[in-house]
Parts: C-alpha cells; structure tokens; sequence
C-alpha cells in the first residue's frame, strides 16, 4: 500500500506548521498531536502508516511513546519516525531501541523529509508484498497439509472397499468417509428393483428420496447452494454441507466426492455381480443335480429293459432247443428257425451296445458340467 496517512507529533504548533506545510506539498494526509498521550489518543482511531514524532515533549517523551506503540500488537506495524534537534549516534541508538525505523535531525528541509518518507513508502510496498508472499506461502502450506490429510482418508477408503462384499456395509463405509471430511450425505442404492437409501442422519427424508427420484438420470452432476448431488448408474450421494466459504476447498471436496463415489460405484457393481454369478452357481448346481437324478434314472431303465431282454431270449433260446427235435422238422426248418434267433439275439446285443453308448455320452455330458460347476467357483 502507498504512504497515504502521517500523523505528526510536536508539542511546538511553529514545527507542526512547518511538517504540515512539507506534507501537504507531498500531497499526504496529515494529522497532527501536541503531546504524546494525545498522540496515544488519536492513533488508533487515525491510523497512520508513518508516524513523525518529536523526542523531546514535556510529561511523555517520544522514546515513551514510540515504546508504547510498539507494545500494542494492533499499533505496532506503524512505522515511527523520530525529530530532534539533537543527532548523536547514542540518541540515534536510542530512538532505534525502541522500535524506531527512522530519524531525521532538526532543522531539516523539504527535500531531506520527501526522500526519507519517499524512502519509508518504499519499505511500506515491501513490507505488503512480503507479508502477501508469507500469506500465501503459509495459505499453500496448509493447503498442502489438508490435501494430503485428505487423500490419506481417500487411500484408506479405496484400501478398505475393495474387502467389503456387503452392500449395506459399503453404504456405512461411504458415509463414515465423508464424515471424515466433515460431511453429512444421503444416499440411494439401486439394486435390481430395489432402492436401498442410507444417511449419514440414519434416515432419508421423504423430499430427499423424490430428489434422488427426480435427478438421478439427469446428469451425473448437480450443485445447488450448499449442496451437491453426485449420480451413477447403480449409486446417487447428495452431500448436505458443502464448504461455502472458501472456493479452493469447495472444489477440491467436490472432485475428492466425484472420485469416493465413483470407486464405490465400482464395487457396488462388483458385490452385485458377484452376487449374481453365486445365484446362477446356485441354479446350475441345482440343474445339476437334476439331471443326474433324470440320468440315473433313465440309466436304472434302460438297465432293467437289458436285464429283461436277456431273460426272454434266454427262455426262449431254451424253448427251442428242447422243442424243436421233437416238432420232426427237416434240417433246413431247424436250420431256419435257429438263423432267426441267432440274429434276434444280435439284434439284442446291438441294442445293449447303443445303450452302453448312451450310458458313455451321459457320464461325459455329468463330468462336463461338474468341471463347469468347479471353474465357476
């Protein structure tokens, strides 16, 4: 800031006269004091940038005053400047002791006083630009302390969702996150047909459900005063107490949200999936056991019609052998009737091996879908 306001201090009005002639030519804003405890009385309410004070005054000298101003934190960023007809190096080192940054020697003239204000207003613009630099240093510092306390909470989430195979689990883990950042949210789970909803409070008010209702396919974000809402395809998180006082960290939470949601989106899909594939396992399984039931089954029967078959054609091949040399057929009637049966025999074999071949193609078919069952879990 430039040297603007200077409050001169002299229990001689000839002097004051003299300093107000000088500034007012500088076209600075000048007040004036005749004593130190007026001086005291005035500069906090004026609050000059520089202040001329003259060291020898009856009751308070200006050291008294300079050390008083210099002991009051809200004062002592005023820069003091001493006049005096004396200059010795130990009333210089003196002024100096007691806070002083400067001193000029009566009489002096015009140009003397305009370089040494000249001089101060310099170290004024210094001294707002490195208190601006410390400002922003200091700003970046904490900055830079919060952003990493911050993405500590969001390593330790990402660490900590990939284990959660629960969906009312992963909603708690989502809200005890933001609580870490000071957050309070509602949430909306849509999991097949159902909408599960979760909130920080314990429960979602009906006006937050019919937002969610609302707003969750239109756009995957929305920021109303305080307030933002975040959607996904599976998963909606309405954040109740965004930081409205500082901008840097309203967007830096903001993008920390947007980042904790969609990782949660993510496992939600994955617990659903999973889910999912465990219930067809479980309907495979079943089909399974289905089939091996039917397969046994049709096994048993087509063991019990072989077993049969081989009782008939046994019954009937003894048949004729003990009828046929009594019925006084020629030999080639025997002949005949024996080629028959040999070949209705075979034709039995042949159908004994066709379901040997069944039994073959069942076993391989059960031993398939078990390997199927075994690389599916």
């Amino acid at each position: 800031m430039a040297l603007q306001r200077i409050l001169a201090v002299d229990d001689e009005p000839f002097n004051l006269e003299i300093i107000e002639e000088i500034l007012e030519d500088l076209d600075f804003e000048v007040q004036t004091a005749t004593s130190g405890q007026e001086c005291l009385e005035i500069v906090e309410s004026y609050d000059p940038q520089v202040i001329l004070l003259d060291v020898s005054m009856p009751q308070m000298s200006g050291y008294e005053v300079c050390k008083a101003i210099k002991a009051n934190p809200s004062l002592s960023h005023i820069i003091v400047m001493f006049v005096s007809a004396r200059g010795s190096v130990e009333e210089r080192m003196e002024g100096y002791s007691v806070g002083a940054e400067d001193y000029i020697v009566k009489p002096f003239g015009h140009s003397e006083l305009k370089a040494k204000l000249l001089h101060l207003g310099q170290m004024l613009l210094e001294k707002d630009i490195l208190e601006q630099q410390i400002e922003d240093a200091t700003t970046t510092a904490f900055s830079a302390m919060a952003t990493s306390s911050e993405m500590g909470q969001i390593v330790n989430f990402v660490e900590q969702v990939g284990t959660i195979q629960d969906v009312s689990e992963l909603a708690n883990a989502l809200i005890n996150c933001l609580a870490n950042f000071g957050l309070s949210c509602n949430i909306e789970m849509r999991v097949d047909t159902d909408k599960l909803h979760f909130a920080t409070a314990g429960l979602c008010s009906p006006i937050v459900v019919e937002l969610f209702e609302i707003l969750h396919s239109k756009g995957r974000l929305h920021e109303f005063t305080n307030r933002i809402l975040v959607n996904y395809e599976l998963l909606s998180v309405l954040i109740l107490n965004m930081p409205s006082d500082d901008p840097d960290k309203h967007g830096r939470i903001r993008d920390h949200i947007c980042f904790i949601v969609s990782v949660t989106e993510q496992q939600l899909l994955s617990i659903l999936t999973k889910n999912t594939l465990i219930n067809q396992q479980r309907e495979l399984n079943s089909a399974i056991k289905t089939i091996h039931s039917k397969f046994t089954g049709l096994l048993s029967m087509l063991n019990n019609n072989r077993s049969q078959n081989e009782a008939i054609f046994k019954r009937l091949q003894e048949l004729f052998e003990s009828r046929i040399p009594s019925m006084g057929l020629d030999e080639d009637q025997e002949v005949f009737i024996f080629t028959h049966i040999d070949e209705a025999i075979q034709s039995s074999v042949a159908r004994e091996e066709a379901i040997a071949q069944v039994k073959d193609a069942f076993a391989e078919i059960e031993h398939d879908l078990c390997n199927l069952t075994t690389d599916e879990q």
